[in-house]
């Protein structure tokens, strides 16, 4: 048992030996590069700033991301021992008892990558200034790691902890371009770091793991929540009490400024398409996590813009949104002048007749005129005057009244957003976001806003019909006052557009002209599961979750009344657009740090993503039927108007030859004229256009409908971006599609009777039409017959075919 014991603690010694050996040789080699350290050591000198250079597809300067650095020194003793004790708590608890690194700390933190789990990080708050000093902390190896644990038993070799501390709290980046805690309250709070709060010190403390995930005016309910958790360990610490904790934590969310937007030097740049250069901005700050200091730290990223698209795009959608305003406005004149000229006076007399003053109309109009005034005038100057004077005790009224002021303007101004991808790679060619960027207009509606897209959504469920085999392009299908009884028992009564009844129509009539009944019967026919599988396959929403809150199970889902964005729905006309294989829209190529070497490849890791998935999201087959149904929006559709029935895509080959850009596309108009869509395909590009309003309860006039405001606005652009450019036409399978000559009105085989005309429809191989014509014939009332192609249900009982 005793040479048991013997052996054991030789093998214990040798194994610490070796681990000793390893460590001193990894150092060693990890530092070699670094001669008389101790002599040499400069905590002072670090490399200069450069800004981070934007490129275009054709490698031109799209604009640089640079910053001012917010820079101000404080000492730690004028910092109050919560604020300090705030760090300490979220990122280093044993700081004042390790000697610059923790054993256990390392150990759960490799134990957490082995395991690929999140386990805590394993760097003291030593190892991460020496790593903002001498290492680059993007770097994921054991190099690096050893690099930092040296600089760390230097730093702590010379200097006390609370120099440490300083350091620390000096120069790690909090935000925006800025560093320090001092800068950082400041630019959050609008105090010096000495006059935070605990709750404040909790939301300084959060920035150091991601600055733009934690940022509070980016993501306030993700901070609320970090935040509090600090608080929380705060107080389990006995750094403070419970009752400062909530108190604190209370007081600074009540009185928080939600309209509030993050600023800095980064918006007076000069760029030449800054919608999308803040798209890419938020995906480098959530790519990197802090670990670079995208405004100086030199990076050149190359992106998949196209400069002239966006050119394009940027003229067209200002016209588009100034044209929409003013349209919006005058309607609106009008209709508050004829409500004052017709009911005012009436209001007003039976305010008198019954002695009721609130309905005095003029009484009425001052608290309007009165309102207007504090908004658009006084407000402004207590907006000033508290932040010259610093009279905190102003900021209450100011805030509140400019969320009303916003809250209004987003009611009653027109936005807008467009985006491009190309079909065949994904990439993001052109992105507006809304009207003019600014700081106070940041939401990139292209790609944040969650909209209805109204009838656009339309061809995603018809594509899964199509895969049904219940429904035909020439499915033969009634359009009249219908209600439908949901899953709960509740009745649902489309309305079509101005309320006009088509009567009978074919399934691509129903789509062309986007007719609503017809449309909730192709739902009802397909089934829900079927229809929102396959919407959620084209849109790329793969989360069980969220499908379940994308999609309702409601009859209203079939005139499009989700919530998606623009570059989601143009993502799911580009799949049907490029032979129904799957493409994952792309904004960044690759990244290069600034000395030259590349550090990222993003588009590299969608590819890799994309292979692991099906590459097709729906058959050739039914790409190419759903493209035959889509062109027929542009040659006899709602898109004829707009596109001169796809002549406006006319182009002269450089040999004297004329071809037409062949065009898919789909208009769509929300409840209430709120919203207005079309998003459309050629073989090359994709577009999606939405223009409305960011806080809904307005319309925009009958007049601005999808075909009307938004379709001109596509139409003129995809015409311009595809000057220039060969032949090409969509992708077709060899086999499994049959075209047939059908009656245009009944969407059977033609006999001699049938002088409504034929067209020629594309089919499934085996759901084509075998039955003549029923509807045209020598009989005066044709008896009721079945539906042509594959039997839904015989026509007296299924909703979708009536007797004819």
């Amino acid at each position: 048992m005793r040479s048991h014991k013997v052996r054991a603690v030789y093998i214990f010694i040798a194994v610490i030996l070796m681990f000793t050996a390893i460590l001193g040789a990894g150092l060693g080699l990890a530092l070699s590069g670094t001669a008389n350290a101790i002599r040499t050591e400069n905590f002072t000198e670090f490399e200069s700033a450069l800004p981070t250079k934007i490129y275009d597809i054709n490698g031109r300067l799209i604009t640089e991301f640079f910053a001012e650095e917010q820079r101000i020194p404080v000492f730690i003793k004028d910092l109050p021992n919560y604020l300090v004790e705030a760090f300490i708590t979220r990122e280093d608890q044993a700081f004042y008892s390790h000697r610059g690194f923790s054993l256990r700390s390392i150990l759960r933190a490799a134990i957490g990558q082995i395991l690929g789990k999140n386990l805590g990080g394993g760097s003291t708050i030593t190892q991460q200034l020496a790593g903002d000093l001498y290492a680059d902390r993007r770097v994921i190896s054991l190099q690096r790691k050893l690099k930092e644990l040296w600089w760390a038993l230097q730093i702590e070799r010379r200097f006390t902890k609370e120099e440490i501390l300083e350091m620390y709290l000096n120069r790690t980046i909090m935000g925006p371009a800025v560093y320090g805690v001092e800068a950082a309250s400041r630019y959050f709070f609008g105090h010096p770091a000495k006059d935070c709060t605990p709750a404040e010190a909790a939301i300084l403390a959060i920035q150091l793991s991601s600055p733009s995930r934690y940022n509070p005016f980016r993501n306030p309910m993700l901070a609320r929540d970090r935040s509090k958790e600090i608080l929380d360990q705060m107080v389990a610490r006995h750094v403070i009490s419970r009752a400062e904790a909530d108190e604190s934590f209370d007081a600074y969310w009540a009185s928080f400024d939600y309209s509030r937007v993050a600023v800095s030097a980064f918006y007076n740049r000069e760029d030449k398409a800054p919608w999308f250069s803040e798209y890419v901005r938020r995906q480098l700050e959530d790519l990197f996590y802090g670990s670079i200091d995208i405004y100086s730290d030199g990076l050149s990223v190359y992106t998949t813009l196209d400069l002239d698209k966006q050119a394009a795009a940027d003229l067209y959608m200002k016209r588009g949104i100034e044209t929409a305003n003013a349209s919006f406005k005058a309607t609106n004149s009008q209709r508050l002048t004829e409500a004052e000229n017709t009911y005012v006076p009436i209001v007003e007399l039976l305010g008198l007749a019954f002695d009721l003053p609130t309905l005095y109309a003029p009484q009425s109009r001052s608290e309007t005129d009165s309102q207007k005034y504090f908004l658009n005038v006084i407000n402004p100057v207590l907006d000033a005057t508290s932040l010259l004077l610093n009279i905190a005790s102003l900021k209450p009224y100011v805030g509140a009244a400019s969320a009303k002021i916003k809250t209004e303007l987003e009611k009653t101004t027109v936005e807008g957003a467009l985006v491009t991808i190309d079909n065949s790679t994904g990439y993001i060619l052109a992105l507006v976001g809304g009207s003019n960027y600014s700081q106070a207009n940041q939401l990139i509606r292209a790609t944040q806003a969650k909209l209805m897209p109204g009838s656009t959504f339309k061809p995603l469920y018809y594509s899964a019909a199509i895969d049904s085999k219940k429904i035909t392009e020439g499915t033969y299908i009634v359009d009249e006052p219908t209600t439908f009884y949901n899953e709960d028992g509740t009745p649902y009564s489309p309305q079509n557009f101005k309320g006009e009844w088509k009567g009978s129509v074919l399934a691509w009539q129903a789509l062309a002209n986007s007719m609503n009944v017809p449309s909730v019967k192709v739902l009802q026919t397909v089934g829900f599961d079927a229809a929102i599988s396959r919407a959620a396959a084209l849109l790329d929403i793969t989360d069980p979750i969220e499908i379940r809150k994308t999609f309702p199970r409601y009859y209203p889902l079939a005139l499009g009344v989700i919530g998606v964005t623009p570059l989601q729905m143009a993502r799911a006309f580009s799949v049907l657009a490029n032979g129904g294989k799957a493409v994952t829209p792309i904004a960044i190529r690759y990244i290069e740090d600034r000395y030259g070497n590349v550090i990222a490849e993003p588009e590299k890791d969608a590819l890799q993503a994309l292979r692991q998935k099906s590459p097709q999201v729906v058959s050739p087959q039914n790409s190419a039927i759903m493209i035959d149904m889509l062109k027929r929006v542009v040659s006899a559709g709602t898109l004829a108007g707009a596109t001169q029935s796809g002549s406006i895509f006319k182009q002269t080959s450089p040999d004297g030859k004329q071809y037409v850009i062949p065009i898919i596309g789909k208009t769509g108009t929300t409840q209430n004229w709120a919203d207005a869509w079309t998003v459309g395909s050629s073989p090359y590009y994709t577009t999606a256009i939405w223009l409305g309003f960011d806080r809904p309860g307005n319309s925009l006039g009958v007049s601005q409908t999808g075909a009307t405001v938004a379709a001109p606005v596509w139409a003129n652009y995809m015409r311009d971006i595809h000057l220039g450019l060969p032949y090409k036409n969509f992708p077709k399978p060899e086999s499994g599609l049959v075209s047939v000559t059908v009656c245009a009105k009944s969407g059977q085989l033609p006999t001699e009777y049938c002088t409504d005309g034929t067209v020629n429809l594309m089919y499934l191989e085996g759901t084509q039409p075998t039955e003549v014509c029923t509807l045209h014939g020598p009989s005066v009332a044709p008896e009721p017959v079945s539906p042509p192609g594959p039997s839904i249900a015989r026509p007296e009982e299924s909703p979708i075919f009536q007797n004819r």
